[in-house]
C-alpha cells in the first residue's frame, strides 16, 4: 500500500496543489500537471453527465493497471485527489483529512486567495504528518 501523490483541483480545473510522494513516478513539467488537472476536471464533468440514475458527482474512482485514482469532490467544486497503489484502502479517509487540513490551514488564512495556488508551509506540514512519504 502506498500513496503516490496528492493533487488539489479548483472549481474550474486548475491544479493549485501537487505533491509527491514516491520516487518513481514519471518526472513531468508543471506544464503537464496542469494538462492532466485540467484533463480530468473535464472527465469528472462528463463522468457526472452520464449517469443512468439520475444526478451524479462524477467519478469517485479511477483504475488503471498499478494504480487507483481516488477523487474527493466538494461542496465548493474543488476536487482533491489522491493517487495510491491499487491495494490502498484508506484513500476515502485519507483524503477527508486532507480536506479539513486545507480548510484550516488554506481557507482560514486571511492571506489566501481563493483559487489560487497553494502556497501554506502549515498545509503542507500537515499534508506531512497525515501522509509522511506515503510509504507504509
Amino acid at each position: 500500500m502506498a500513496i503516490f501523490s496528492l493533487w488539489v483541483i479548483n472549481k474550474a480545473g486548475g491544479l493549485v496543489y501537487q505533491r509527491n510522494f514516491a520516487d518513481g513516478l514519471a518526472q513531468l513539467t508543471s506544464n503537464e500537471y496542469l494538462v492532466l488537472a485540467g484533463t480530468l476536471h473535464g472527465i469528472h464533468a462528463i463522468t457526472s453527465r452520464l449517469s443512468p440514475t439520475g444526478s451524479s458527482s462524477g467519478a469517485q474512482v479511477i483504475e488503471g493497471e498499478s494504480f487507483k485514482m481516488t477523487i474527493l469532490l466538494t461542496a465548493t467544486g474543488t476536487k482533491f485527489v489522491l493517487l495510491t497503489s491499487l491495494a490502498e484502502a484508506t484513500a476515502d479517509l485519507v483524503l477527508q483529512r486532507v480536506y479539513e487540513a486545507y480548510a484550516d490551514a488554506v481557507m482560514k488564512n486571511p492571506f489566501h486567495t481563493p483559487e489560487m495556488p497553494v502556497r501554506s508551509e502549515g498545509f503542507d506540514t500537515r499534508i506531512t504528518s497525515l501522509i509522511g512519504t506515503g510509504q507504509p
